[in-house]
Formats: C-alpha cells, sequence, structure tokens
C-alpha cells in the first residue's frame, strides 16, 4: 500500500532511516543526472564516525562520554593536612559491541570541465542534530560549504534533534525543512519550512548562473521510493512514534492510517 501521509511519513524515521537516506540520497543523483548532464556531473560522496549505543539504551557519541573516573578534592585543611588524595567514583567506557560506524552520504555536483564543486546538497539524519560527534562534524563541513563558493541545499525529513541554525522567526519554524543557499546571495538563504500534514515542497538547485536551475519534485521522489521499496511491509504503524507526535498530529495520523488500511 503506499504511504497514508500526503508528505513525510514520520514513520520511516523510526523505522528504517539508514536505508531510507541512503536509497534517497541515490534516487535524488539519478533524478538530477539527466537534467544537468553533460556539463555536469553528480557525485555521491561519503563521509564516517562513530556513535556510542550502550546497552540501557542510553545513545551518546564518542565525544560526548563522561570521564571515566570522576575525582572530589578533600576541604582545604586535609589537602595541607595530609598528602593529596582522591575518591574515585566507578565510570564505565563503551564496549566494542556499543561502538557503531555510522556512514552518511551526500551529494556533489560537480562542472565536467574544472572539476569544481559547484552544489553540494545534504540530506539531514538524527544524529547531525543530536548533540555529540555527528552533529559537531557535520556543523564543521557545514560551515566550510558555506564558506566557499559553492551552492548548498539541505534538506531535513527528520523530527528528532535539535534543528540547526537558518535564522528564521521562531513561528515560521516547521516539522521539515529544506534550505538552499545560493552562494552569490549568502548570508541570505531561501527556508521551505513545511509541517507534518502538508506535502514536501519542490525545490530548485542552483548551478553556474548563466543556466538554469532544474526543478526537484521531492514528495514524488519519497512516495516513489516508498512504494518501490515496500517500506509498507516493514512498518508497523500501530507502535509509538519517537518522538511523539502532538496529539491532535497524532490523532489526524492514526485517522489516515486506517483509511488507508481500509482501502487495502
Amino acid at each position: 500500500m503506499p504511504t497514508p501521509f500526503p508528505g513525510m511519513d514520520p514513520y520511516l524515521e523510526k523505522w528504517i532511516w539508514e536505508e531510507v537516506h541512503t536509497r534517497l540520497i541515490i534516487a535524488l543523483a539519478d533524478f538530477l543526472t539527466p537534467k544537468i548532464s553533460p556539463k555536469y556531473r553528480v557525485g555521491i560522496e561519503k563521509r564516517t564516525y562513530f556513535q556510542i549505543e550502550f546497552r540501557q539504551s542510553k545513545t551518546e557519541d564518542l565525544l560526548g562520554l563522561p570521564d571515566l573516573v570522576i575525582a572530589k578534592p578533600k576541604k582545604l585543611h586535609e589537602v595541607m593536612d595530609a598528602p593529596y588524595t582522591v575518591t574515585p567514583i566507578v565510570g564505565r567506557l563503551p564496549t566494542q559491541e556499543e561502538m557503531h560506524e555510522k556512514r552518511e552520504r551526500y551529494l556533489e555536483i560537480r562542472e565536467v570541465a574544472t572539476n569544481q564543486v559547484i552544489t553540494t546538497l545534504e540530506l539531514l539524519s538524527p544524529g547531525n542534530k543530536r548533540h555529540g560527534e555527528g552533529r559537531d562534524r557535520y556543523e564543521m563541513k557545514r560551515f566550510e560549504i558555506l564558506a566557499s563558493e559553492a551552492h548548498f541545499i539541505e534538506i531535513d525529513l527528520v523530527r528528532a534533534g535539535d534543528i540547526l541554525p537558518m535564522g528564521i522567526p521562531t513561528d515560521a519554524v516547521g516539522d521539515y525543512h529544506i534550505i538552499v543557499s545560493r552562494a552569490q546571495h549568502r548570508p541570505r538563504a531561501d527556508v521551505y519550512a513545511f509541517k507534518l500534514r502538508q506535502p514536501i515542497p519542490n525545490f530548485p538547485v542552483p548551478l553556474l548562473q548563466e543556466d538554469p536551475e532544474p526543478t526537484v519534485p521531492l514528495n514524488q521522489l519519497v512516495h516513489e521510493l516508498y512504494d518501490r521499496a515496500r517500506y509498507d511491509l516493514v512498518i508497523d504503524y500501530a507502535q509509538p512514534l519517537k518522538p511523539p507526535l502532538a496529539k491532535e498530529d497524532q490523532e489526524w495520523a492514526n485517522a489516515l492510517i486506517k483509511k488507508i488500511s481500509q482501502t487495502t
């Protein structure tokens, strides 16, 4: 069956986001390539970092781990009268089984004649938005791109974590966002903010200024991917979402799920 949602399906984030991320990046590359070749080429790039997943279900990044031993100094007069000693508190470091390598893919559009990066396209994962090594690495990469002459596109289809800086009013923040930053217009950027109940908007892909900008029908690509991959066979819509939806949105989502399940 198709996804019950008119836009982004929040259950994709809960169940199989790593696979969705990889397949959607490939779908974006496949869509753009015939639109911009032979002058441009779309490359799929990769970065890697480690994430810790403790057995007690607490997830932290490697750089966010506490020290193994936390020492409390004694009172000043005790220190002056006796050798300096501390009482260690037992800590815990991750085991090998709890350390997971995370690989994230993104797109680079290069001009074939010069091999220059013209546009970078990022599709966010929860690890890019949670504080820790994944976010630190991503923010550093983001700063590098914004300081370069390359255009920048950032697609955020996940609700987990804290949104990255984009300079819009609080009342304009959506459930999801797409940022299109043209190098010649920085620091101004176009932010497409949208809610769970809305279709995912189309967005343009900036190239060199003399070339037309192709438009990406992202809602169509996401829904076609859902159908092609048969994600309806994997997702259990009876399970609660994390992070949870607002009560009104969850009631709306339940009604959509019930309606489509009755017609299939």
